[in-house]
């Protein structure tokens, strides 16, 4: 089986409308795309939960996959005909030949080194580091592979400062990698927190395909753990919130409170523009710094006064 792609070039005022024709003249899927990527010209759009961008690449690609008998030429036409469009297309026409998708996406997944002793691998690759502290996670349903540059921040922050005995709290856990994290870097106990039961789900599971012992961990939706559990509950020594600025700004009494005396936040999911608004947030509770930067996303963190 093979399928095609038909790539049509337009521009931000189109690129929706195009996607609803294409979907209506029969295609698979279609998404939209910034025309260029991976180019100096590459535009950034970020939205956050409570201020989505709301915008679309002011020079854009719709993409529609076809199966292959398809008639692109009528489609091409029905398309011109609909968007009333008196100017040809520009397009571009792909083919897509059936292949091994597992063995595929596996070759996109590479061990990855956070630090001297801390690795990253998935579970069909052997570890270049046996005597390493390995942490064996699979891309999945949540968010978390340590390949992002914020959770990279993060997870050395964890190498550098978890000690013996330390108990941490991971709040908007994904995938439970920075939970896991710092009970194999000898946290006593760790707890995550999610919005996203699937997210519970997989972190309970990389936990124990961790060998986490099922004592020292707990992870619960956001539901579940309620904000009066969370604040009368007893207090811990680090906080580690790789989320998004606006989430972290909303949070900050919450997580203030969750914090020891003397105990550590530790912030992530925050682009360099908007390190000083979240900075400036927690800094009525923590002495916050910029402990770290990585491809445009900052590391804060903080001790509690």
């Amino acid at each position: 089986m093979s399928w095609v792609t038909l790539i049509i070039d337009t521009d931000e005022a189109h690129a929706e409308a195009l996607s609803d024709v294409l979907l209506e003249q029969g295609a698979l899927s279609v998404d939209i795309h910034d025309a260029a990527a991976d180019t100096a010209d590459e535009q950034m759009l970020f939205g956050e939960p409570g201020e989505p961008s709301g915008e679309i690449w002011q020079h854009a690609e719709v993409s529609a996959l076809f199966n292959e008998d398809a008639d692109i030429a009528e489609i091409l036409c029905n398309v011109a005909h609909i968007a009333q469009s008196d100017q040809p297309l520009s397009y571009r026409i792909e083919r897509i030949e059936e292949q091994d998708w597992v063995r595929l996406t596996q070759s996109q997944f590479d061990p990855i080194q956070i630090s001297a002793r801390l690795w990253i691998v998935p579970t069909w690759h052997v570890s270049p580091d046996p005597a390493a502290i390995n942490l064996i996670l699979d891309p999945g349903l949540a968010f978390g592979t340590g390949s992002h540059p914020t959770t990279q921040l993060c997870l050395r922050w964890l190498d550098q400062n978890v000690q013996p005995g330390d108990t941490v709290m991971d709040y908007g856990c994904g995938s439970g990698i920075l939970a896991i994290a710092a009970l194999k870097l000898g946290a006593r106990h760790a707890a995550g927190i999610d919005i996203d039961p699937q997210a519970i789900k997989a972190s309970e599971e990389n936990a124990l395909r961790n060998q986490c012992d099922p004592s020292k961990f707990h992870f619960a939706t956001a539901y579940q753990a309620t904000e009066r559990n969370l604040q009368s509950a007893e207090q811990t020594d680090v906080v580690v919130a790789n989320i998004l600025a606006n989430p972290l700004i909303l949070l900050a009494p919450l997580l203030a409170q969750i914090v020891r005396p003397h105990g550590h936040i530790v912030l992530s999911g925050i682009l360099k523009e908007q390190a000083e608004e979240v900075r400036d947030t927690y800094q009525q509770w923590f002495d916050m710094t910029i402990a770290g930067e990585q491809e445009g996303w900052v590391l804060l963190t903080g001790s509690k006064r």
